[in-house]
């Protein structure tokens, strides 16, 4: 069939599409940027369509001949992420018609209790919009999962973290509520397989792994799984979802704005009251995927760095519109520039594996105490920090979240350009070249970038700048050095 699938630069939609190409299917990728997947190894597989679903005149052409439309979008982190949806779930489901569209598949969370006067912003967004997907005149089959553990996700990265940084924690008291999570490899099964549902089925199932435990149960499973002595945990009263979520964002890589929606979801009970989906999609082979088999598996592909998609990849809307100063496009105004250059003695592509390698677990090659301070304070904030980290040691691809910039370009063995997304009155670039300088020589420049927003960015460069010599010129000087010692 020929498959449409949004948000697939994200964590599900991004390991979906290899499984949909893995069993015949022809698959079309809908994004906002078609750049944000040119670097995935699926690329030349897939037909890439440039759309926002926030604005249905840019949809008639990635419908065009479509018979499986897949909704794997959403704007958790967004302060107004619930109407967002909403608009996005309307013109999809309305384009979806339009087209003539055979089927929708939504991945969704937990049904809201009847009982519950008061459901978290996230279910009850996920909720609405099945709601507007089942009523939008076309065959729809809503997916309702809990907790999904896998390599990367941001459920997973939270149980880790707090896991493994912590071996006694003062909890708050919704670590004794029942959850059945399942495998992600178990949610991409069922998403496939939806693809051939009969066009008579027009409605939700839920879908879990074979065992209901509380979050306390998962983080001493996880410990004995991980070879981590048993962990000591209290829950308390006074811990309120606000101040859950500030505790998981300050352990953990998963920022405040995305973890307070988490947070507010392991309050309530999340645990499957049917399974009528195997009436329609048989169980996968060799049954559903433990709890312990699902963090083994998930541990061995972070250990041996083959973690397909992560969380942070996703991101809003796309900020790279506004161009560099050096681009033809830029408007003017006042721009910070701090420019490092440096010869090499040695080859441009020992540069590069230097420079691609930058961030994560390798650091930024200088001051480490100091990148550290800049990201515990981005993380006071409310921002991103540096504990995001990177999916690969050794390559990277435009799109991809690193500590807290964003890959807004690479040439391969050239350029690697990343975008700041820590918290700035302003936007910065920070740029790494590898130039060839002849006779197995090369060239590092260095070039980070500054646009002002009022007095404050203003304040912030001269706030920062007498500290760039020592930064900046560190992590020219050591970058240079290391390419000489490979």
């Amino acid at each position: 069939m020929r498959c449409l699938v949004t948000g697939a630069t994200g964590y599900i939609g991004g390991r979906l599409v290899p499984r949909l190409l893995a069993e015949g299917h022809t698959v079309r990728c809908l994004a906002r940027k078609a750049g944000r997947l040119r670097d995935v190894p699926w690329s030349g597989d897939v037909e890439i369509t440039e759309g926002d679903l926030s604005r249905p005149e840019t949809l008639p052409a990635a419908f065009d001949g479509v018979e499986v439309a897949y909704y794997l979008v959403h704007s958790l982190g967004r302060a107004d992420f619930e109407a967002l949806d909403r608009a996005a779930a309307t013109h999809f489901a309305a384009a979806a018609r339009t087209a003539g569209v055979r089927r929708i598949v939504y991945l969704g969370g937990p049904e809201p209790a009847p009982d519950d006067d008061r459901p978290s912003a996230h279910l009850r967004s996920r909720a609405e919009v099945a709601r507007i997907l089942l009523a939008g005149g076309v065959p729809t089959a809503v997916l309702r999962a809990a907790v999904i553990l896998g390599s990367g996700s941001a459920s997973f990265e939270m149980l880790r973290y707090l896991t493994e940084r912590l071996p006694a924690m003062v909890t708050p008291r919704w670590v004794r509520n029942r959850i059945q999570p399942i495998a992600v490899r178990d949610v991409l099964y069922y998403l496939a397989g939806c693809a051939t549902l009969p066009p008579e089925v027009n409605r939700a199932f839920d879908i879990a792994g074979p065992e209901v435990l509380t979050f306390q149960e998962m983080m001493q499973r996880y410990a004995a799984v991980a070879g981590l002595r048993r962990r000591i945990i209290v829950p308390v009263r006074p811990l309120t979802p606000s101040l859950s979520s500030h505790w998981v964002g300050l352990i953990t890589p998963v920022p405040n704005a995305i973890a307070r929606p988490l947070v507010e979801s392991l309050i309530h009970e999340a645990v499957a009251h049917e399974h009528d989906i195997a009436e329609f999609v048989p169980d996968p082979p060799g049954g559903l995927t433990g709890f312990d088999r699902a963090v083994g598996l998930a541990l061995a592909k972070v250990r041996d760095a083959q973690v397909e998609t992560r969380w942070s990849t996703a991101s809003g809307p796309d900020a790279s519109a506004e161009p560099l100063p050096s681009d033809p496009g830029w408007s003017g105004g006042t721009a910070y520039t701090d420019l490092r250059e440096r010869d090499v003695a040695a080859p441009p592509d020992a540069l590069w594996r230097v420079i691609e390698g930058v961030g994560g677990e390798h650091g930024w090659y200088s001051f480490p105490l100091a990148w550290s301070v800049r990201g515990w304070l981005d993380r006071l904030v409310g921002g991103v920090g540096l504990r995001r980290g990177r999916r690969d040691p050794h390559r990277l691809h435009v799109g991809e979240a690193l500590d807290f910039w964003r890959v807004e370009e690479i040439v391969p063995g050239e350029l690697l350009r990343l975008r700041a997304e820590m918290r700035l009155p302003g936007r910065a670039w920070l740029e790494m070249r590898a130039l060839p300088d002849g006779d197995g020589r090369s060239r590092y420049v260095q070039r980070a970038v500054f646009l002002p927003r009022g007095l404050a960015g203003h304040a912030y460069w001269a706030a920062v700048a007498p500290f760039h010599a020592v930064v900046f010129g560190g992590m020219a000087r050591n970058i240079a050095r290391g390419a000489e010692q490979l």
